[in-house]
């Protein structure tokens, strides 16, 4: 016995504990269990009488179905909202993705103001899987490296006159001159040249890289867009209608959740009294017999 009544409240434990997912599926103007949400509600006026209208827009896949979208009459801030029409359009959906591409391209510069004058501000791109969009420069990721360095050896050569000297220590070109006393005075004119070599290393050239960095995009599958309408009129006097609102749409959600919740409530505390009532009584039954 004692097993079967512990069965019996697990039971209850797990009934009352699906009743919060079940009411969530109220519609907020409704109150009915809807199979899709709307992606945008608007409200409007209509015509001459400045007639308050709604607007509910809903997205679906080719296989989806659109009878599970909420058509039922509803109540707001006291009028009666009812459906005048359905329209229906076909679309095709996109899909974008934040991408980035790097470049590479070769300089014969290191110079970054030369090289940010060469590279372009925009950029094309079509990725591998489809997507294209148009991609902007961004100007923190360039970077310059060198390919390689070689080696340079020129040669030098120097030279340098020292005109008038009186001796001749070295090898040098002599010229004969007179004195003003009539004398003869050599004169020597040295000229000394120097030769050699020098080495450098150099870039043989750069490349450039830089990021381009912005959002792709590509046709996705197709979708159908439904919108529907909502005309209205003053409710009547009294009127109670599943949806009908006091306030703004989550008082009337919460309504409508409670009102389920407490419904459910009933119902399971019900189902356990029964249960209860039986168990004892099967018990006592079983107490006689023995």
């Amino acid at each position: 016995m004692k097993r079967i009544l512990t069965t019996l409240c697990a039971l209850a434990f797990v009934m009352a504990g699906s009743i919060p997912a079940l009411a969530a599926e109220a519609d907020a103007d409704t109150g009915q269990s809807a199979s899709y949400y709307p992606i945008s509600v608007e409200e409007y006026t209509y015509g001459s009488l400045d007639e308050p209208r709604v607007e509910k827009v809903y997205q679906l896949s080719l296989s989806d179905d659109p009878s599970g979208i909420p058509t039922e009459d509803f109540v707001r801030n006291g009028r009666l909202y009812y459906l005048l029409d359905m329209t229906r359009k076909n679309e095709v959906g996109v899909d974008t993705k934040p991408h980035i591409e790097t470049v590479s391209q070769a300089s014969a510069t290191n110079d970054m103001e030369t090289i940010l004058q060469q590279l372009d501000a925009e950029l094309e791109v079509t990725t591998e899987d489809g997507y294209t969009g148009t991609l902007h420069l961004d100007h923190t990721t360039v970077k310059v490296t060198a390919d390689g360095y070689a080696t340079k050896t020129q040669s030098l050569s120097a030279s340098r006159s020292y005109p008038n000297l009186s001796e001749a220590d070295v090898q040098w070109d002599g010229t004969e001159q007179t004195d003003g006393a009539g004398g003869i005075v050599t004169r020597y004119t040295a000229t000394a040249s120097y030769t050699g070599s020098s080495s450098y290393q150099y870039a043989t050239g750069y490349t450039v890289t830089a990021d381009y960095s912005g959002e792709v995009a590509k046709p996705d599958c197709d979708m159908v867009t439904y919108t529907a309408i909502f005309g209205s009129t003053e409710a009547p006097e009294g009127s109670e209608a599943p949806g009908t609102e006091q306030g703004d749409g989550s008082k009337s959600t919460k309504a409508a959740v409670d009102l389920s919740v407490l419904k459910m409530s009933l119902l399971v505390g019900g189902a356990a009294v029964v249960l209860a009532a039986g168990g004892v009584f099967a018990f006592k039954k079983i107490k006689e017999r023995r």
